[in-house]
Protein backbone atom coordinates (compact mmCIF):
# COMPACT_ATOMS: atom_id res chain seq x y z
CA UNK A 1 0.00 0.00 0.00
CA UNK A 2 1.10 3.34 -0.95
CA UNK A 3 2.01 5.44 1.95
CA UNK A 4 1.16 9.54 2.17
CA UNK A 5 2.58 11.18 5.07
CA UNK A 6 1.34 14.76 5.63
CA UNK A 7 3.36 17.37 8.36
CA UNK A 8 0.82 20.02 9.83
CA UNK A 9 -0.41 21.14 12.68
CA UNK A 10 -3.98 22.04 14.32
CA UNK A 11 -5.53 25.11 13.27
CA UNK A 12 -4.13 25.84 9.91
CA UNK A 13 -6.62 26.50 6.91
CA UNK A 14 -3.77 25.13 4.27
CA UNK A 15 -3.53 21.68 6.05
CA UNK A 16 -7.39 21.40 6.48
CA UNK A 17 -7.87 22.16 2.84
CA UNK A 18 -4.96 19.52 1.90
CA UNK A 19 -6.62 16.68 3.83
CA UNK A 20 -9.92 17.41 2.54
CA UNK A 21 -7.73 16.62 -0.90
CA UNK A 22 -6.80 13.66 0.51
CA UNK A 23 -10.03 12.51 2.24
CA UNK A 24 -11.50 13.24 -1.30
CA UNK A 25 -8.43 11.05 -3.47
CA UNK A 26 -8.80 8.58 -0.67
CA UNK A 27 -11.84 7.22 -1.59
CA UNK A 28 -11.24 6.40 -5.28
CA UNK A 29 -7.28 5.51 -4.71
CA UNK A 30 -6.51 3.48 -1.31
CA UNK A 31 -3.33 4.79 0.40
CA UNK A 32 -2.20 4.37 3.98
CA UNK A 33 -2.37 8.23 4.86
CA UNK A 34 -0.15 9.16 8.28
CA UNK A 35 -0.81 12.88 9.58
CA UNK A 36 1.92 14.27 11.52
CA UNK A 37 1.37 17.41 13.92
CA UNK A 38 4.82 19.13 13.91
CA UNK A 39 3.94 20.95 17.43
CA UNK A 40 3.89 17.23 18.91
CA UNK A 41 8.04 17.56 19.15
CA UNK A 42 9.64 20.61 19.77
CA UNK A 43 12.20 18.84 16.86
CA UNK A 44 9.58 19.10 13.83
CA UNK A 45 8.56 22.50 14.63
CA UNK A 46 11.57 23.24 14.58
CA UNK A 47 12.87 21.69 11.40
CA UNK A 48 9.24 22.62 9.55
CA UNK A 49 7.78 25.59 10.77
CA UNK A 50 5.60 28.00 8.51
CA UNK A 51 6.60 25.12 5.82
CA UNK A 52 3.60 23.52 6.23
CA UNK A 53 1.40 21.49 4.96
CA UNK A 54 4.06 19.15 3.50
CA UNK A 55 3.15 15.88 1.63
CA UNK A 56 5.12 13.29 0.92
CA UNK A 57 4.25 10.31 -1.04
CA UNK A 58 5.91 6.98 -1.04
CA UNK A 59 8.87 8.65 1.28
CA UNK A 60 9.40 11.55 -1.43
CA UNK A 61 8.26 15.45 -1.19
CA UNK A 62 5.64 15.36 -3.70
CA UNK A 63 3.42 19.11 -2.20
CA UNK A 64 4.30 21.57 -0.45
CA UNK A 65 1.54 24.27 1.07
CA UNK A 66 -1.40 22.78 -1.12
CA UNK A 67 -2.25 19.65 -3.40
CA UNK A 68 -3.83 19.70 -6.65
CA UNK A 69 -5.84 16.71 -7.07
CA UNK A 70 -5.10 15.44 -10.57
CA UNK A 71 -1.26 15.54 -9.60
CA UNK A 72 -1.91 13.53 -6.30
CA UNK A 73 -4.07 11.15 -8.63
CA UNK A 74 -1.03 10.91 -11.48
CA UNK A 75 1.47 10.38 -8.01
CA UNK A 76 -0.47 7.74 -7.01
CA UNK A 77 -0.54 5.60 -9.73
CA UNK A 78 3.27 6.28 -10.18
CA UNK A 79 3.51 5.08 -6.52
CA UNK A 80 1.06 2.17 -7.40
CA UNK A 81 3.29 1.46 -10.81
CA UNK A 82 6.45 1.23 -9.28
CA UNK A 83 6.45 0.96 -5.38
CA UNK A 84 4.50 -2.36 -5.85
CA UNK A 85 6.61 -4.92 -6.05
CA UNK A 86 9.36 -2.71 -3.56
CA UNK A 87 7.04 -2.38 -0.61
CA UNK A 88 6.51 -6.17 -0.08
CA UNK A 89 6.08 -5.72 3.60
Amino acid sequence: MIRVVVYGKRECCLCDEVKAVLVRVRSDVPFELTLVDIESSAELLEAYGERIPLVFVAGRLAFKFRVDEAALRRRLAEAGATGSAASGG
